[in-house]
């Protein structure tokens, strides 16, 4: 998938992977897509529950080797 902006939160627990996350998406204009790549296991719930309080679309969600890639599209 491409995106727009690359966020490594690996090795970083719940809540940095979200709150960097937010602030990855301030500086984006609706419509880029970011991929975050996170180790948290809780960050699966985490994103679902933070695309849905923002509206902002979690386009994908994939889990490779205890790693999770998330794909979100800004609003």
């Amino acid at each position: 998938m491409q995106f727009d902006k690359e966020l490594d939160a690996r090795g970083l627990n719940c809540p940095l992977p979200i709150l960097r996350t937010k602030k990855a998406l301030t500086d984006m204009t609706a419509g880029q897509v970011l991929k975050i790549m996170a180790t948290d296991p809780g960050s699966v719930k985490d994103f679902q529950a933070f695309a849905r309080q923002t509206g902002n679309d979690l386009l994908s969600s994939d889990e490779a080797n205890k790693e999770f890639t998330f794909f979100m599209k800004k609003k």
